[in-house]
């Protein structure tokens, strides 16, 4: 059992966050902290100019607000939108977090291999990694 757990959360096509909150709850000591993250990637500087002001802003507080939903549904729970390559970033946060384990899905849709962030992750993670395909 596990007391803080990271579960990293990708907004992408059929992409169901019910399985890993399923794991983080199993995995769960009594009282653990269970922490919901999403990175977003930085756009291309070519592309900035072409976003409608306030996007960014509008995009977080959506995700958060999403995030906060499952969140709500753990005794002890917190959420964070980062900003960042992704691997990196939920490494970086899951060590400066004192994490113990971390929850993932592999996002491929072959299921003979490991997407490349769910690879960095298992393979430099200095914490328990409950990998997912």
């Amino acid at each position: 059992m596990y007391a803080r757990i990271l579960v990293p959360v990708a907004y992408e096509p059929d992409y169901d966050i019910e399985r890993e909150l399923q794991i983080a709850r199993a995995l769960s000591a009594p009282n653990a902290l269970v922490m919901l993250v999403h990175v977003m990637e930085k756009v291309p500087f070519y592309a900035i100019d072409y976003m409608p002001l306030g996007w960014r802003e509008e995009l977080v507080d959506a995700i958060r607000e999403d995030l906060a939903r499952h969140a709500a549904t753990f005794d002890q729970a917190g959420v964070a939108v980062l900003e960042g390559e992704a691997g990196r970033s939920i490494l970086d946060h899951a060590q400066a977090e004192a994490v113990d384990c971390i929850v993932l899905a592999s996002h491929r849709s072959d299921r003979t291999q490991i997407g490349s962030t769910a690879t960095w992750i298992a393979r430099h993670a200095t914490c328990a990694v409950h990998l997912m395909r």
